[in-house]
């Protein structure tokens, strides 16, 4: 066992040195401090570069084929009231949504921007009392409610319940309804009531919709959107007697989840309308983007770009409508980010060899300074003596 110990403590590397043999000095004390000083500096200097995390970017094809497109959006127009805003989607596969509802929330505000009233849904139908009938009478007991589309239904079936539903019917036909006050449902449900009690307030709209990944347009104008011919048209424009102001404000769009770093253009942008009446374009060029975090957590979104443009309505353009319209296009590169950051075996390596060198560098300097003095010492005593 003896023997044992014996060999170990021959493999000893550090011998110690008797204390007695041991002489300190002022000036090493001074080089003790000052290395010390450096040591620490160079050490939070590491500890600063582990604790920070770089980010690094790469460009690559977007090889990517189908899925969908989430677009997040929370946007304010002060002079459109909730009653008549409504926002559609359609893209080049031919894909359209009128009037779009789910995962949408409106709130009203009044003329200082301040909250009256927030629902999920536009106008709902209202119970009414013997209404009209499709065909033609009133509605009698113990009978089915069935109201007459106007000329807009597909089938002998087809029933509109609720002006919603005669406007819905209209706009899927590509028609314009020029007579609302005679339709008896919007009568009965006071929708022209409504659009008099909303009159000079605002709408804030709030949600997001899933379009397919291809590019397209989604748009938010005041009343039903519906085809004539080549162009889109509006079902409330008969009844508007004064222009529509589309001042807006948005306050978020994003195309897909947020992502550190990520900057929208528009977030915060507003516009303020100085022209009678106009639609307002918004062309915007999608980046599809994956991001992976430190832990290895991947976020698929995407970053875009975006050009304004306002097509006057006394320019002339007939195919103009009123309206706030983003026109959307998918970019055939997509960036990668990752996160990167030094390792903790790095760091320790890093740390072992700032310790290891000041120490050994001082060392050498307090050797350097000690002999130097010793030299310096026995040569004036040479030339005293």
């Amino acid at each position: 066992m003896e023997s044992f110990y014996q060999k170990l403590r021959d493999l000893d590397a550090y011998p110690k040195i008797n204390e007695d043999f041991y002489k300190r000095t002022f000036s090493g004390g001074i080089i003790t401090i000052v290395a010390t000083l450096i040591m620490s500096l160079l050490f939070f200097s590491e500890l600063r570069s582990y604790l920070h995390i770089a980010t690094e970017t790469t460009l690559a094809v977007d090889t990517s084929r189908g899925g969908t497109l989430r677009i997040n959006f929370d946007i304010t127009f002060p002079a459109v009231p909730c009653t008549i805003l409504t926002i559609d989607a359609e893209d080049i596969s031919g894909e359209k949504h009128f009037d779009i509802r789910h995962d949408i929330k409106k709130t009203r505000i009044n003329v200082l921007g301040n909250e009256i009233e927030s629902r999920q849904d536009g106008i709902g139908a209202l119970k009414i009392e013997r209404p009209l009938q499709k065909h033609g009478g009133r509605l009698e007991n113990n009978e089915t409610y069935c109201g007459s589309c106007y000329g807009a239904d597909t089938d002998e079936e087809h029933c509109c319940n609720s002006c919603e539903a005669v406007r819905e019917a209209y706009s899927k036909k590509g028609w314009a309804i020029y007579n609302l006050d005679m339709i008896d449902q919007c009568v009965r449900e006071g929708f022209f009531q409504k659009i008099e009690e909303e009159k000079g307030e605002g709408c804030n709209v709030n949600g997001f919709v899933e379009v397919n990944k291809v590019a397209g347009t989604f748009h938010f104008v005041p009343g039903k959107t519906f085809h004539l011919s080549d162009f889109h048209a509006d079902d409330l424009i008969s009844i508007q007697k004064d222009n529509y102001n589309i001042s807006h404000k948005i306050n978020k769009l994003a195309f897909g989840e947020y992502f550190p770093g990520v900057v929208n253009p528009l977030d915060g942008v507003q516009w303020l309308q100085d022209t009678s009446s106009g639609m307002y374009q918004y062309f915007v060029k999608v980046v599809p983007t994956v991001y992976t975090d430190i832990k290895g957590r991947t976020i698929q979104s995407n970053q875009f770009s975006v050009t304004e443009h306002l097509r006057d309505l006394e320019s002339g353009h007939y195919q103009t409508i009123p309206g706030v319209f983003f026109f959307y296009d998918l970019s055939p590169v997509k960036v990668t980010f990752w996160e990167k950051g030094m390792s903790f075996l790095h760091f320790m390596t890093n740390v072992c060899a700032i310790v290891g060198g000041t120490f050994t560098v001082a060392g050498i300097t307090d050797s350097f300074v000690f002999h130097g003095r010793k030299v310096v010492k026995k040569k004036l005593l040479k030339k005293l003596g």
